[in-house]
């Protein structure tokens, strides 16, 4: 790669007088200006944004952490992230923790397993002098991620930092479940049980909050015999519905597409169909979910929004440094996706 001083060399001039050209601080004469630029044509240089950053005290890079990139949250937040950094000048660097990929689920509660693999991360991306760091997790809880006195922007997603100076962009669970659940109670619905993930997950807790909210200003009993805690998964979902079998109810909120998968598995082998001989809610607007037969009324999941809303938040600390509230969370609202052909009035295919 050609250097500024052979460009300098090749042009009869110092070093500074390409740099001003460059940088559009020029003094020189118009032929000394058309011919450095000539050169540079010629020769393909480029100049080197981290040197560039380190003079002026910004490289107008920011890194981007994921917990694990194959989790189905991650690519749209990236997606939204990079999107919302187009033409403002900046670029980005992504590193995957690969956490999911390396243990499963199995280090959640093991801090010195995750911390071992966070912060050479971390410290890489400090030695290149990023203006800031986005973190994006694959589930919500609290996570200590950025120290005390981090001293480089830094903000959360889909996740709560501990650090209180970290703002923390995050699903709105509770609302929308409240939304689901609310939508479920409209279409007849009073006896509406529901399939969480496991009970001390931060979505599950904030989802059930929602589904409570919903029942109480419809003077309808919280039933604690009509709420199962699974897996995330399919199998979750079929296991727990069986054990709801001689309840009576006529909806089931599944907190997740996933499960409201295995939840269709069953009443097929029992020859029931949903919509017709129960409802079922689904979360997450997953992929899967427009395949199933009928289709599934869920809450899709506000991916881009909370990456560009990262950025923006970001952006702001770098550009405009001040003290951030601490614990600000910011919750996204998520969107209901309804599916329409219900096989009777009073039993959306939910």
């Amino acid at each position: 790669m050609v250097t500024l001083k052979e460009i300098a060399e090749e042009c009869g001039v110092s070093v500074s007088t390409v740099s001003n050209v460059l940088n559009g601080r020029n003094k020189s004469s118009q032929e000394t200006t058309d011919r450095v630029m000539k050169v540079v044509r010629e020769r393909g240089y480029e100049p080197n944004p981290l040197a560039q950053g380190l003079r002026s005290q910004r490289t107008k890079l920011i890194g981007i952490i994921a917990e694990d990139i194959a989790q189905f949250t991650t690519p749209a937040i990236v997606e939204g992230i990079m999107k919302n950094l187009e033409g403002r000048g900046y670029s980005t660097i992504v590193s995957n923790l690969r956490l999911y990929a390396r243990w499963s689920d199995t280090w959640y509660g093991n801090e010195e397993e995750y911390q071992s693999v966070l912060r050479p991360v971390l410290q890489r991306m400090l030695l290149m002098h990023v203006d800031g760091i986005i973190y994006i997790a694959g589930h919500a809880r609290l996570i200590h991620c950025f120290p005390k006195n981090f001293k480089t922007p830094a903000v959360m997603t889909y996740g709560f930092a501990s650090n209180p100076d970290v703002p923390s962009i995050v699903l709105d669970d509770e609302d929308a479940a409240y939304t689901i659940t609310r939508y479920l109670i409209e279409h007849g619905h009073r006896d509406i049980a529901v399939i969480g993930g496991m009970p001390d997950n931060m979505h599950t807790r904030k989802r059930l909050l929602g589904y409570q909210r919903a029942l109480f200003e419809a003077n309808i009993l919280y039933n604690t015999e009509l709420i199962r805690f699974a897996n995330w998964d399919k199998q979750g979902g079929y296991e727990e519905i069986r054990a709801l079998e001689g309840k009576k109810f006529s909806a089931v909120f599944c907190m997740c597409d996933r499960i409201a998968g295995g939840v269709y598995q069953y009443l097929y082998e029992k020859g029931l169909r949903a919509g017709e001989d129960l409802s079922v809610a689904g979360f997450d607007n997953q992929d899967i979910s427009e395949y199933f037969t009928p289709g599934l009324t869920t809450m899709q999941l506000p991916l881009l929004e909370i990456g560009a809303m990262a950025t923006d938040r970001l952006t702001d600390q770098i550009e405009n440094p001040k003290p951030v509230p601490p614990h600000q969370e910011i919750p996204i609202r998520c969107a209901l996706i309804e599916y329409r052909k219900y096989p009777n009035k009073n039993s959306p295919n939910a």
